[in-house]
């Protein structure tokens, strides 16, 4: 989706049933899932069983005409369809090809690429909830969207290398490399320091303070990140004497005496809310926030002008999304049209295949053509990812 936020012609191909996500729900847009409206808009939608012949070498048509093929199979499962890597670069060696896993194409190949079982698998969930309560999930599948931002991020260099060289070639990624590389200093501190993290809750593990704190009517948060920031902090609250304490001197000071310095700012903390802080503490630099829900927040982007909310698509069709969070100066992202129904662009893309020319974006631009896969009837080779 975000390709073709950027330009992109991306034609999906679903299976008869359709993606997955097009049924997870609740919560629903007049009976379509929000999750699958959250991440289709721009594309166009075709039904191709790759079980059956024609539809197979449809498959292959489409594979042969596009700049890009992104596919989120099991591993193997796209080369029994004549669809792998190996068999399209024979034709087509300028090929940018991107296989989506959940854990690679080795000794994960038969793990189920969802989420959650990342979180599990890579430690994430270890680290998350409370430092004497169980192992939480994240509140968003979050290592789905990095991964998907990692496959965006390869195919992006692999067409910059094709635009020098005039190769394509294959790039690989997977859930749990990709929630490896994101959970950066954690695994970073048992890779360099030989330390195994553990839960903390909303604690930060190296910084202080740096979580929520009661104020007088809920949590603020503070972000602070360095000794400087601290000072100014002790200051605004008129702590003075924390400000020269040594035991909060360094980073590495207040880090070892957490309750001492949290039993000092929340005190002084309790004598306005939350909001109040904010407001007086932003305007001093000192990184804080209140802790907003879903609605206050897409509030509070627009009221820093962010402009989160976009609309895409026309007639009854028309609807909401959350905006692409790229600003381009020359080449902006657009949301022209709506998540497609099921099927909906059949007979415009197999005219396509027939007859030839450009198959265009609604505004005349095509610019690179992606194909996204999705598992065919009756088969559970997807990753899920």
């Amino acid at each position: 989706m975000l390709l073709a936020d950027m330009g992109a012609t991306v034609v999906k191909v679903e299976s008869p049933r359709g993606d997955d996500t097009r049924r997870w729900m609740p919560p629903d847009r007049g009976g379509e899932a929000s999750y699958y409206l959250s991440v289709n808009r721009n594309k166009f939608s075709v039904v191709l069983d790759l079980t059956d012949p024609a539809d197979r070498q449809a498959a292959i048509q489409l594979a042969d005409r596009a700049d890009i093929l992104i596919e989120n199979f099991r591993p193997g499962s796209m080369d029994k369809y004549g669809l792998g890597y190996e068999a399209l670069r024979r034709t087509r060696p300028d090929l940018v090809y991107a296989s989506v896993t959940g854990f690679g194409a080795a000794g994960g190949a038969a793990l189920g690429g969802y989420d959650l079982l990342a979180q599990a698998l890579s430690g994430f969930m270890s680290v998350t909830g409370p430092e004497d309560g169980d192992p939480h999930r994240a509140g968003v599948a979050v290592f789905d969207v990095i991964t998907g931002l990692h496959a965006a991020i390869g195919v992006l260099a692999a067409l910059r290398h094709r635009d020098l060289t005039g190769q394509g070639q294959r790039i690989e990624v997977n859930l749990l490399s990709s929630a490896l590389s994101g959970m950066v200093n954690q695994t970073a501190a048992w890779v360099t320091a030989g330390v195994e993290p553990g839960r903390t809750g909303n604690e930060h593990p190296s910084l202080y303070p740096y979580e929520p704190m009661q104020t007088g009517d809920g949590a603020l948060v503070l972000a602070v990140g360095n000794d400087a920031q601290f000072v100014k902090l002790c200051d605004v609250l008129c702590l003075h004497d924390a400000a020269r304490d040594p035991r909060y001197a360094t980073v590495r000071d207040r880090n070892q005496h957490r309750v001492a310095l949290r039993a000092a700012i929340t005190e002084r903390l309790a004598a306005r809310t939350a909001h109040e802080w904010f407001d007086i503490l932003s305007v001093e630099g000192i990184p804080c926030a209140p802790i907003l829900s879903i609605a206050e927040g897409i509030a509070f982007a627009e009221r820093l002008g962010l402009d989160p909310v976009a609309w895409t698509g026309q007639g009854p069709r028309r609807m909401p999304t959350v905006r692409h969070p790229i600003d381009f100066s020359a080449t902006p992202a657009t949301h022209l049209t709506s998540p497609p129904e099921l099927g909906q662009d059949d007979a415009r893309v197999r005219a396509w295949l027939r007859e030839g020319g450009d198959l265009r974006s609604p505004d005349g631009a095509a610019v690179i053509s992606p194909i996204v896969t999705e598992p065919t009837e009756g088969h559970d080779e997807s990753s899920g990812s």
